[in-house]
């Protein structure tokens, strides 16, 4: 057959023998086989021609194979990721949130199902989940707040496109009879709608555009636990990050100077006795010497009469002593630099 069409399409005396065998081979070599699609979109299309070109009695020819293409089958991974840090809470509290983001870490898009569970073993107590006790972060404002939408499990599910995250909040309240130094936990889950199971499980056309879904490394779904510490004083810590790169610009390359600025500050009557602020030089990055400031005061790297230092004793740490705090201590602001290695 493969003759036949040759000699259609070239008009010129019936091939060798051995043409029939070396176009086996070329198909046999340029066949593409499906391959695992780590970042390429889910029902992207992957085409490939091969051609064989050859010489017929002193006449060049280029004999084009038949196209294969593949499509790429759609990837179910997902990430929950704790933002808050540990947080501190009175007893009898109401409405204390947690905020977490769901990243889809597939290739496609993706619907996820979200739980809370807050009767989890090994704390000291079980926060109250509130009614309703899921919520998207909807103003951005990493808090419970009015304008933020409450979840309803089936009927707003969140639809993510590869790589997008979303703020989720748990809103939780504090049992009365929690002392000071309990803690309680909080955990959010999220599940693919189209499936979960071990890495490398399909689900037959369950994908974009009815693709093939291949569970990865994640198995469709993830959790993540945050934490209420109870106690009679209650401090606010903010942590945000500005970046300087070498252009003038603030792009995260290396050379980039990070100038970090923490805030703390008590919000209630209490007293936070003998406070002291450590921060660890991230990895891969260098400290930027004299560059730890209180209030906008500078301090001195070195343990000396002032109430800062970097410690090197082990990892590198900016160290600060802040003393007793209270809510008339107003907000203390804390910044120090380093630079991205």
């Amino acid at each position: 057959m493969i003759s036949e069409l040759f000699e259609q399409r070239f008009a010129v005396a019936r091939p060798p023998a051995w043409m029939p065998a070396l176009l086996l081979c070329a198909t046999i070599l340029f066949q593409v086989q499906p391959a695992w699609a780590a970042g390429t979109a889910a029902g992207t299309v992957i085409d490939n021609t091969a051609q064989v070109d050859f010489d017929i009695s002193g006449t060049n020819v280029t004999l084009i194979s038949n196209t294969v293409s593949i499509t790429v089958d759609e990837r179910i991974d997902v990430v929950v990721t704790l933002q808050s840090p540990q947080l501190l809470v009175n007893a009898g509290a109401v409405d204390r949130s947690l905020l977490f983001t769901v990243s889809n870490t597939g290739n496609g898009n993706e619907v996820f199902r979200l739980a809370l569970d807050s009767n989890l073993g090994g704390d000291d107590f079980d926060p109250v989940p509130s009614v309703p006790a899921i919520y998207f972060d909807s103003d951005a404002s990493g808090d419970f707040s009015l304008g933020d939408v409450a979840y309803t499990p089936g009927t707003n599910d969140p639809q993510l496109a590869a790589d997008e995250s979303i703020g989720i909040l748990l809103v939780n309240g504090i049992p009365a009879s929690a002392v000071n130094g309990d803690i309680g936990r909080s955990e959010l889950a999220a599940t693919s709608v189209s499936g979960t199971g071990a890495p490398g499980d399909v689900f037959a056309n369950q994908g974009d555009g009815g693709v093939d879904a291949v569970i990865g490394t994640t198995g469709g779904s993830a959790a993540n636990t945050g934490a209420y510490v109870i106690g009679d004083v209650v401090i606010n810590i903010v942590k945000t990050v500005a970046v300087a790169d070498p252009f003038g610009g603030t792009e995260s390359v290396p050379g980039a100077t990070l100038t970090y600025t923490v805030t703390v500050e008590v919000t209630n009557t209490g007293t936070a006795v003998g406070s002291v602020f450590t921060d660890p030089v991230p990895t891969n990055t260098s400290y930027v010497t004299a560059s730890i400031s209180l209030n906008g005061g500078g301090l001195t790297d070195a343990t000396d009469a002032d109430s800062g230092e970097l410690d090197v004793s082990g990892v590198p740490t900016v160290v600060i002593r802040l003393g007793d705090l209270t809510q008339a201590d107003g907000v203390q602001t804390v910044s120090f630099q380093v630079t991205i290695d």
